[in-house]
């Protein structure tokens, strides 16, 4: 008698003895998981824009990831504006999508993160929002989520554009529910989108495949619901730290494995409780979090592979909240 076909999980991961290589299952075929050592010339850079101090910011600072300092100017964005959470990278580009301009603004700009210098035009989101969780890979970013109008109205539209040209973006699919304020991080594989606010702080995480169009599907729970919180990731491992409601501050700083589904687990905590970051970016090796809110410029970091609480890195150029941040070296990548 021949036992019944076994459930595959999404996601899930095996060592094929024959190529002498990791796969992963996409759902329908098992794919090889691609590793490399990108040259990074001295060290990933991370990039942090935009943001209101208290005013709307057009700064871009930059840091290397790989040691502690304070961070030096970069260049400035297309505008001045707060609330652009949505950022995605490659390692030669970092894209910032949407955020507040005069008004809610469907703008895309560009920078070439090696180099320093001003942002240049790369198109429009399909809706214009503020407050838009970015991520991707090394081919595509994400933006999802957002509001179309401050304070009002929320979406659930999911975006994505080629971060190696220049155009509109288009539609992906849906989130599980009309979102703002979410974070996002990503590995090469799946998009993850982390709490935000509907009109209350949510715990929820959902995950897509990046290099598919489509839906969300749920992925598991935060510890906390959590608005406006920092998240970046290295291939294996992703984090989500801080974030409000507005009425409270948050340290807790969680993690969980992106190729399985699960809820997140206790990391550690913040040096700095934050209600609303500037975002988070990564190395292969570490984190980088801007805490934000209650607007200050102080930027801790914490080791991704392990666990225990962040430690003080250096300062942003100035103190700014709900800014955004990339990096050339990111769990996306590889």
């Amino acid at each position: 008698m021949s036992l019944p076909p076994i459930e595959i999980p999404l996601g899930a991961m095996r060592f094929n003895s024959d190529s002498q290589k990791l796969e992963y299952w996409n759902g329908s075929a098992w794919f090889q998981i691609h590793t490399f050592s990108p040259n990074l010339d001295g060290g990933a850079r991370g990039l942090f824009a935009g943001g209101y101090n208290p005013s709307k910011s057009n700064i871009i600072d930059f840091i290397t990831i790989s040691t502690a300092g304070n961070a030096t100017d970069f260049g400035d964005m297309t505008a001045q504006k707060g609330w652009v959470f949505g950022a995605a990278s490659s390692r030669v580009r970092g894209v910032f999508a949407g955020g507040s301009v005069s008004g809610v603004s469907d703008i895309i700009d560009f920078v070439t993160i090696a180099q320093t210098g001003d942002a240049v035009d790369f198109g429009n989101l399909t809706v214009a929002r503020l407050a838009v969780g970015g991520c991707g890979n090394e081919t595509r970013g994400l933006f999802g989520g957002g509001n179309p109008a401050p304070n009002t109205t929320k979406t659930d539209t999911i975006d994505f554009i080629t971060i190696a040209s220049t155009g509109n973006a288009v539609d992906f699919g849906n989130l599980e529910t009309s979102t703002t304020s979410l974070c996002a991080t990503a590995s090469p594989t799946r998009g993850l989108f982390m709490g935000g606010y509907t009109p209350t702080a949510l715990n929820t995480i959902q995950f897509v495949t990046i290099a598919s169009t489509g839906n969300t599907q749920d992925f598991g729970d935060l510890s906390l619901a959590r608005q406006e919180a920092a998240g970046c990731a290295n291939s294996t491992r992703a984090i989500c730290a801080g974030g409000g409601p507005a009425s409270a501050t948050q340290s807790t700083i969680d993690f969980f494995t992106i190729a399985t589904l699960g809820n997140a687990q206790d990391f550690g905590d913040l040096i700095t409780a934050l209600q609303s970051s500037m975002g988070a970016t990564s190395s292969p090796t570490r984190g980088v979090i801007s805490t934000g809110t209650p607007n200050t410029n102080v930027l801790e970091y914490i080791a991704i592979a392990t666990q225990g609480d962040s430690v003080d890195f250096g300062d942003l150029t100035q103190s700014s909240h709900t800014g955004s941040a990339c990096s050339n070296g990111h769990g996306g990548l590889g």
